[in-house]
């Protein structure tokens, strides 16, 4: 790896090697603002959303035609597309009709992005608490169903910045380095149009002077800055909708299983249907970060829904930063609206609920190590209604806060 790419490493961390909430606040804000400049107007991102979008949409358009609506009785003309349209668009909160042309597509993404960067709260995440939700995340496709954004999101617009970036291996075998997450509430839209649903739309953004550093990306990164339109540092990648009316949390684990594998065939279909675009996974240089393959498209669910049910259930804390009163926040937005966030919020491991003492004569067990425990059912007693309900539980980390915390099969190194 180059000096270049060297440096750049290193100024992702103290010289240290400490994360401070302090610093991690005052990046996240100037991340932030220098995001928001850079996207007002910039025809390079425009362009490369176009670009991701086609490509989506025309290798789902591509699967569908050999699917089960070609078998559809007096079939709609081009319900295939339509179909396409509503598994990405209309999942991401575009009301139909749908756009055809995507670049029309693409400015409208950028749109919700630049709405979403003036109205997030701000939040940074500890590496220790980021590790928990990494551990946390070895969850089923179906899983990620049983969503129910009132109950398990603590607020309806965020903005996730990562102590350093994730490297994803996609399913082309291109990387990623995403080092953001923004999440808005949003209604999704399906075919038909009473088909309309509570939903989560979640933005990943890659970090522009991030590990991954191939020609073609340095070339873009240098013609932008010339051109007079850089590319801005949190550079938005991928949008996706997440259902959010935990419309799957009464299934059975038999048919959530089901769901999980008919998932899987539709995202290795999608990984054929992309392979004339396929590329070997390069390398990255001196990277201790590790890499998440992501072969069924569903890494950033699956994260995402660990981390907003870690805060829910307590295991993970959301604190204001002291550095909060410091740091200029970001201008008024063109629709009037301000940013909702005085500061920054700060995502740490909580400390665990004092619990009773253990009845005497009891050995009391001692854990040496923290874990992650997966998603499962459980039979709760409600007192006031006298009768028990099946309700989900997880994934949440079990054991002593003090204590290292074990990740399985997968182990990801994360620098504090």
């Amino acid at each position: 790896m180059g000096k270049a790419s060297r440096g750049k490493r290193e100024r992702s961390r103290d010289k240290d090697g400490q994360w401070t909430a302090a610093a991690a606040a005052r990046a996240a804000h100037r991340l932030r603002e220098q995001t928001q400049r850079c996207l007002t107007g910039n025809p390079w991102v425009q362009m490369t959303l176009a670009s991701n979008m086609n490509n989506v949409v025309t290798e789902l358009y591509a699967v569908l035609l050999n699917g089960d609506l070609a078998d559809m009785a007096d079939k709609p003309e081009d319900i295939e597309r339509d179909a396409a349209l509503s598994m990405t668009l209309g999942k991401q909160g575009h009301p139909p009709p749908w756009p055809r042309a995507a670049g029309e597509a693409a400015a409208w993404q950028i749109r919700q992005i630049q709405k979403l960067l003036r109205q997030a709260e701000v939040l940074v995440i500890s590496p220790a608490a980021h590790a928990a939700v990494m551990a946390a995340a070895t969850l089923e496709p179906a899983d990620v169903s049983t969503l129910d954004r009132d109950r398990d999101i603590l607020m309806p617009t965020g903005l996730l910045v990562l102590p350093e970036p994730i490297v994803v291996v996609n399913r082309t075998g291109s990387l990623s380095d995403t080092r953001a997450f923004g999440w808005q509430f949003i209604t999704q839209h399906q075919i038909l149009p009473t088909a309309q649903y509570p939903g989560v739309r979640v933005t990943t953004f890659m970090d522009r002077d991030g590990p991954v550093q191939p020609a073609g990306w340095r070339q873009a990164v240098s013609q932008a800055r010339v051109s007079g339109n850089p590319l801005p540092p949190l550079m938005p990648d991928g949008m996706y909708g997440m259902r959010g009316d935990a419309c799957l949390a009464e299934e059975s684990t038999e048919t959530l299983a089901d769901l999980s594998e008919h998932h899987r065939q539709i995202q290795i279909a999608l990984t054929h249907a992309s392979q004339w675009r396929a590329e070997p996974v390069p390398e990255t240089g001196e990277w201790g970060g590790g890499r998440v393959d992501d072969p069924y498209d569903d890494f950033v669910g699956r994260y995402m829904f660990a981390c907003w049910r870690l805060l829910a259930q307590g295991v993970t804390a959301i604190g204001p930063s002291r550095a909060a009163s410091g740091v200029r926040t970001a201008a008024t937005g063109e629709d009037g609206s301000v940013p909702r966030d005085p500061g920054v919020r700060v995502i740490r491991l909580a400390a665990p609920s004092p619990r009773p003492s253990d009845p005497a004569g009891e050995a009391k067990r001692v854990y040496h190590h923290r874990w992650p425990v997966r998603m499962h059912k459980v039979r709760q007693w409600y007192p006031s209604r006298q009768e028990h309900r099946v309700i989900w539980r997880g994934p949440y980390i079990k054991g002593p806060a003090d204590a290292p915390l074990m990740t399985g099969e997968k182990a990801y190194l994360v620098d504090s």
